[in-house]
């Protein structure tokens, strides 16, 4: 049984809860604890899988609540329960929650963000990708350049001078990083030529993603080739991915998180290509000669595939979860239960959108697009309609990236 332990200041809020989920009774035990400290005094006596904490509590608020619970209880699932979306709110509590829910809820949306943090976690923890990570060596630590960058910007005092000079400290990273941001992928009318004009243009939080994808390449040196694998294309096809998620629904508040994930939702080939170079060039020829997924050929000799190495590696960096969880479900979004189109479902389907555009073949009904596609999935999130016209978005953007 998952036990649940709900944080809020107000106790009528626990009455609430209690009628409302009182079809959880079989699948959860639920405890309540009236603010931070006592929620932080009772995970110190007793096992929990689920903090559901409340924001806005006098003293410790949710998010320096969860903070701890990021720090001192790692393998606990993180839960925001707000009645504030505001942007600023929601980009506050990303780098502590795995997910956030808005008040006042139902039943339903409560057991599907459960299940999708506890799948999420059952995922990375696979004591087999585990184990193989390991025997890989030591993995690189968060590339130097994006760690300065994060913490410069929990100074309120930060300036964009100091920003711009972290980049410029790294003369490789601040010349990919301009010709990035001149690139069709953003689609500016004036050339930037400075790395304090795009902080500017971009803002920080993008400047940051911006030099963690850039950086990503780098900490993962391909000493050799391998045969079906390229660097080069591995970028394109992640840019490309990223201009496309650009154009699809995802809410305003999961934007950045969404363009991350992106960037980075086939790193996990590149651990494998630095790593594991003979095991990938093994399944890339199996996967070519037998017309398969890279991602099923490599489950069914390694067991696990680069999305969930990918997404480890993310979580040992510490990276939101929203990017973490799209990573790890890019080629499975229906293995965990979804309400609305958010980063899992735009990166899964800016993916294959982006493949289609890579393969060069024709749009039509005969497309290995809709073969590959799960309609069911679509049809659940209730976007299946806007196949066609998102089809149309990603050949353009193709189009202008190629220009």
């Amino acid at each position: 049984m998952t036990r649940v332990l709900f944080v809020d200041d107000e106790p009528g809020v626990f009455e609430g809860l209690q009628r409302m989920l009182r079809s959880q009774r079989d699948r959860w035990e639920m405890v309540f604890a009236n603010g931070g400290a006592a929620a932080l005094a009772l995970l110190e006596t007793a096992r929990f899988d689920v903090v559901i904490s409340d924001l806005h509590m006098p003293g410790m608020d949710g998010a320096t609540l969860l903070k701890q619970v990021r720090e001192h209880f790692p393998d606990v699932v993180r839960i925001v329960l707000t009645g504030d979306l505001e942007l600023k709110t929601a980009f506050r509590t990303l780098d502590v929650a795995h997910q956030l829910l808005v008040k006042p809820g139902d039943p339903e949306g409560l057991r599907v963000a459960v299940a999708r943090a506890c799948s999420l976690k059952n995922t990375l923890n696979s004591s087999l990708l585990r184990r193989t990570v390991t025997a890989m060596g030591d993995l690189p630590t968060l590339p130097r350049t994006y760690s300065a960058l994060a913490q410069a910007i929990n100074d309120p005092e930060v300036s964009l001078d100091r920003m711009a000079k972290i980049v410029e400290s790294d003369v490789a990273i601040s010349a990919k990083v301009l010709r990035l941001v001149n690139s069709a992928f953003f689609g500016l009318m004036n050339e930037i030529a400075t790395v304090r004009t795009a902080v500017c243009y971009l803002g920080i939080e993008v400047l940051k993603h911006l030099v963690l994808s850039v950086e990503v390449f780098r900490v993962f040196p391909v000493r050799k080739p391998i045969a079906g694998f390229s660097m080069e294309k591995l970028q394109e096809h992640a840019q490309l991915t990223a201009r496309i998620v650009k154009g699809l629904p995802v809410p305003r508040y999961l934007v950045d998180a969404a363009i991350v994930a992106a960037l980075l939702h086939d790193v996990g080939k590149l651990v494998l290509a630095a790593k594991l170079p003979e095991q990938l060039g093994h399944a890339l020829k199996i996967a070519s000669h037998e017309g398969q997924p890279l991602y099923a050929v490599e489950d069914n000799l390694l067991g696990f595939n680069h999305a969930a190495v990918g997404a480890h590696l993310l979580a040992l960096w510490g990276l939101p979860s929203p990017i973490v969880e799209a990573v790890a479900y890019h080629h499975a979004p229906s293995r965990i239960p979804q309400q609305r189109f958010d980063t899992v479902a735009a990166v899964y389907l800016a993916d294959l959108l982006s493949h289609e555009c890579d393969d060069g073949q024709p749009f039509t009904d005969a497309s290995p697009l809709l073969q590959r596609t799960d309609l069911a999935y679509l049809d659940t999130l209730e976007v299946t309609p806007n196949l066609a016209a998102w089809r149309a978005m990603a050949r353009e953007a193709a189009d202008a990236l190629t220009a």
